[in-house]
C-alpha cells in the first residue's frame, strides 16, 4: 500500500474531496466524444478560462461539501436496491482475436481465460459494420448501431467542401475575441462539441445514482459528464493538435514532414559544435500572437561519452542514455504575457557519433496541467498523475508511425507499448480497489497496436515481412507472447475482483492479415464513376483535390467505404435522390466478390448499402456503400486519404501489416465472463443493457441490445 507523508496526505485528501464533490456537482448532459484536428491551438486559450472556472467551482464545492455528502449518502442507499450484483467490471482487450484465443487455449497458453471459460462463459462477440475501433466502442458504450450514435469511421468528409472532417468532434471558434495588434484575446471559451450521439450507459447509471469509473474507453473525448470518473482515450490530440506527430532530430538531411495528414513525424535539423548539440522542439501554434506562429523550445544536449548525454531545457537538466527512453519530461511553451502551456514527452538518443540522432515522442497534453479537457472531472487526470506520476494522454499513445517510418525499431516500439500498458494497469487496479460498488471499465490498447505492427512476422510470405530472416525469426512469437501477457492481466483481475463482482473480458473486434490494399478510387475511376480533372489517369493529391465534381458520381474516402456525390447534399453533387438507390445497388453488386487477379481470390467479401446495415437518424452521415473486405485485404493507404492511383490492388509493404477493417463476420470479438450467460449470439451492443440489468437499472428505449443475463 502506498504511504504518504502528512503534507502529501493532506493534499491528497483535499484532491479526493474535490474529486468526489465535483463528480456530484457536474450536471448530466448529452454524451461527447473524440478527436481534435487542425485548429486545436485555438482551443488552448479557451481552456485557461475553463481552468479558472473549475477552480472557482471547486472552491464553491468545498464550501458546500457537507450538504452534498448527505445527499449522496441518501441517494446511494436506493441506487442498488434492485441490483443482481453490487459491481460490474469490464476489461477491454482491444482487438483480441477469437481464432488466436482458440489456438492458444488449445495449447494451454491461456490458463486464466480457460478458467473463466470453465467457470462461466466464452463466446464470440458480434462486432459492427465496419469493425473499426471508434465505431465498435461507440456501439459498446451506447448499446446502439452506428445509425443511432453517428460514428462510422475515424474520419469523414465535409460535404460542403469535400475536405476531411473529424467524425467524432467539432472544434469551433470563440464567439467573442478582442484584437489588439498581433494579439487576440478570447473572452469566451472555444467550443469543443462531441458528435457521438445517444447516451453511454455510464450516464444512465449515473442518473440512477450509481458511480462508474471509465478508463481509456475509445470515443470519450471530450469527456462525458456523469456520476463517476473518466480518463479520455481515442482521439485525444497531442499538444500540437494532431493525432500524434513525433519529432526526429538529425544533423544532416532535409527538414520536414515524414507523412501526409495529421499523423506521422517531423524531421528537425540540429546544429553541432564538438560535443554540444543545439536545436528546438516544436510546440503548438501560438493562438494569442499570430506573428509568432509555431512555438519552439530551445534545447541543448552535451555529449558525455559514447553512451550518454546531458539535456538542458529551460534550466532543467536530464541524463539521457543511448537507445533508452527517458522519463516523462515536462515542457512549457510560452504564449505571451505570463501564459504558458504544458506538455510532456519522452526522448531517446538513437545515435551520438559520428552523427547525432534523437527521437521525441508526440508531445502529450500534460495530465497535471491539461490545456484541454481530458478527464471528468478535470481534477481526475491530476489525481492519477499525483498518484502514479506522469503518463501518456494521447489517444493513440503507441507511436506506430515511428516504426512504419523506420525511425524506431521493433524492440523500441514494444518497450513503448508495454510501458503504456503498465501505466494503464496501475490506474485500472486503483479503480478496482476504490470502486467497490458500481461499474469499472478499462480498455487496454496493446493487443490492437502490437497486432497491427507485428502480424507480418506471423505469416511466411507477408509482403511487409523483413528481408532479414533473423528479424522474422526474432519476432515470430511476439503476438503469442502478447496473448500470454493479456492472460496474466486477466488472472490478476480475477484475483482483484473477488467473488462478488460480475466480470466481463471482451474485445471489440478480432484481427486478420493485411497483405493487399484496394484502391477504391482507382476502381471507381476505371469504371467511370469518378472523373479526374484534365483527363488525368491518377493523382497523388490527397483529399480528392484533383476530382472533377461536375462529372463524378461516387468517391471513396476514409476506411469504411464510398460516398455518392449526391445533389443537394454534396456541394457539387450531380446524382439525384431518385437515381441514388440504383447507383448504390449497382456499385455494391460490382464490388461484391471483386477479384484479385494476381492472387486469384476475392478481395471484397461483400459490399452493402448503408441502409441495409444501419437504422437511425444519422444514416446520411455514413458512407453510402460499406465495404466488407476479405481476409488479407483492406482499403489502400492512398484511397483512405482521397488519392487515386492507376492500379486497383497492390501489396501492402508497411509495417502496419495486420488489420480488422474487413467484413464483420470475419473478425468477431471475444467475450469471457465469470457468469453463465444466455445462449445465442452475443453482440457488442448487448454489453450496455447487460450492465444496466445487473445493476438494477432499466434499459432506455433507444438501446437496441439485450441483456445477456436475463
Amino acid at each position: 500500500m502506498m504511504r504518504l507523508n502528512p503534507v502529501s496526505a493532506t493534499a491528497f485528501a483535499i484532491l479526493i474531496l474535490v474529486l468526489l464533490v465535483v463528480v456530484e456537482r457536474q450536471p448530466l448532459s448529452q454524451p461527447t466524444c473524440a478527436y481534435i484536428g487542425p485548429g486545436a491551438g485555438i482551443a488552448l486559450v479557451g481552456s485557461f478560462l475553463a481552468v479558472l472556472f473549475a477552480l472557482v467551482s471547486a472552491f464553491f464545492a468545498l464550501m458546500t461539501w457537507p450538504v452534498r455528502w448527505v445527499w449522496r449518502a441518501w441517494r446511494s442507499r436506493k441506487a442498488l436496491a434492485k441490483a443482481k450484483t453490487k459491481r460490474v467490471v469490464i476489461l477491454g482487450l482491444d482487438g483480441l482475436d477469437p481464432d488466436l484465443v482458440d489456438e492458444f487455449l488449445e495449447n494451454g497458453l491461456l490458463p486464466n481465460l480457460a478458467q473463466l471459460q470453465e467457470q462461466g462463459t466464452y463466446q464470440r462477440l458480434q462486432t459492427t459494420w465496419p469493425p473499426l475501433s471508434p465505431v465498435a466502442w461507440s456501439s459498446f458504450s451506447t448499446g446502439t448501431n452506428p445509425g443511432k450514435h453517428n460514428i462510422f469511421d475515424f474520419i469523414s468528409r465535409d460535404p460542403a467542401t469535400y475536405r476531411p472532417a473529424i467524425s467524432s468532434v467539432h472544434i469551433g471558434q470563440p464567439r467573442r475575441v478582442i484584437n489588439f495588434g498581433n494579439y487576440k484575446f478570447p473572452l469566451t471559451s472555444t467550443p469543443i462539441t462531441g458528435l457521438r450521439k445517444s447516451k453511454p450507459f455510464w450516464n444512465v447509471l449515473g442518473e440512477a445514482g450509481i458511480f462508474s469509473s471509465v478508463l481509456r474507453v475509445p470515443i470519450t473525448f471530450p469527456p462525458d459528464r456523469f456520476h463517476g470518473v473518466q480518463l479520455s482515450a481515442m482521439c485525444v490530440p497531442d499538444l500540437r493538435g494532431t493525432q500524434g506527430t513525433f519529432s526526429y532530430f538529425i544533423e544532416k538531411g532535409e527538414a520536414g514532414a515524414t507523412a501526409d495528414g495529421d499523423v506521422g513525424g517531423e524531421i528537425i535539423i540540429v546544429d553541432r559544435n564538438g560535443s554540444v548539440v543545439t536545436g528546438e522542439i516544436p510546440g503548438p501554434i501560438n493562438p494569442i500572437n499570430s506573428k509568432v506562429g509555431e512555438t519552439r523550445l530551445p534545447v541543448k544536449i552535451t555529449i558525455q561519452d559514447d553512451n550518454s548525454a546531458t539535456l538542458k531545457i529551460k534550466g532543467q537538466s536530464y541524463t539521457l542514455k543511448l537507445n533508452q527512453y527517458s522519463e516523462w519530461l515536462t515542457l512549457e511553451f510560452k504564449m505571451g504575457w505570463g501564459i504558458k502551456v504544458q506538455g510532456v514527452c519522452r526522448l531517446m538518443i538513437k545515435q551520438l557519433n559520428p552523427e547525432f540522432k534523437m527521437y521525441c515522442t508526440p508531445i502529450n497534453i500534460s495530465p497535471e496541467k491539461p490545456v484541454m479537457p481530458i478527464s471528468h472531472p478535470k481534477v481526475f487526470s491530476i489525481y492519477l498523475a499525483k498518484l502514479f506520476g506522469t503518463y501518456s494522454t494521447l489517444g493513440m499513445a503507441e507511436d506506430t508511425w515511428s516504426l512504419s517510418e523506420g525511425i524506431n525499431d521493433e524492440k523500441e516500439f514494444l518497450t513503448q507499448a508495454y510501458d503504456i500498458d503498465a501505466e494503464r494497469k496501475k490506474m485500472f487496479f486503483d479503480s478496482l480497489q476504490r470502486v467497490k460498488q458500481g461499474m469499472v471499465a478499462c480498455v487496454f490498447d496493446a493487443p490492437d497496436r502490437i497486432q497491427h505492427m507485428f502480424w507480418r512476422y506471423r505469416e511466411q510470405g507477408h509482403p511487409a515481412a523483413s528481408s532479414d530472416a533473423s528479424v522474422n525469426a526474432r519476432y515470430k512469437d511476439t503476438i503469442k507472447e502478447l496473448y500470454v501477457r493479456m492472460d496474466e492481466l486477466v488472472g490478476e483481475t480475477v484475483t482483484a475482483v473477488g467473488e462478488n463482482t460480475a466480470l466481463f473480458v471482451m474485445s471489440d473486434h478480432g484481427f486478420k492479415s493485411f497483405q493487399r490494399g484496394v484502391d477504391l478510387n482507382a476502381w471507381l475511376h476505371q469504371n467511370g464513376y469518378l472523373v479526374l480533372k484534365g483527363d488525368k489517369t491518377s493523382t497523388d493529391a490527397a483529399y480528392l483535390a484533383d476530382v472533377d465534381w461536375n462529372k463524378t458520381k461516387a468517391y471513396a474516402f476514409g476506411l469504411a467505404g464510398i460516398f455518392v456525390n449526391e445533389k443537394g447534399r454534396e456541394a457539387e453533387g450531380i446524382v439525384g435522390k431518385k437515381e441514388k438507390p440504383a447507383l448504390v445497388k449497382e456499385i455494391c453488386e460490382k464490388l461484391t466478390g471483386l477479384q484479385d487477379k494476381q492472387r486469384k481470390s476475392a478481395a471484397i467479401h461483400e459490399a452493402v448499402s448503408s441502409n441495409a446495415v444501419y437504422k437511425g437518424p444519422y444514416i446520411d452521415s455514413a458512407p453510402d456503400v460499406i465495404i466488407g473486405y476479405n481476409n488479407g485485404y483492406r482499403v489502400s493507404w492512398d484511397a483512405a486519404v482521397g488519392k487515386c492511383g492507376t492500379t486497383v490492388i497492390t501489396d501492402n509493404t508497411k509495417a502496419w501489416s495486420g488489420d480488422h477493417c474487413i467484413h464483420p463476420d470475419l473478425v468477431p470479438g471475444i467475450l469471457f465472463s465469470n457468469l453463465k450467460l444466455n445462449d445465442g449470439v452475443a453482440k457488442i451492443i448487448d454489453l450496455a443493457p447487460t450492465t444496466l440489468d445487473l445493476l438494477g437499472v432499466d434499459k432506455p428505449a433507444y438501446m437496441e441490445g439485450t441483456s445477456l443475463c436475463s
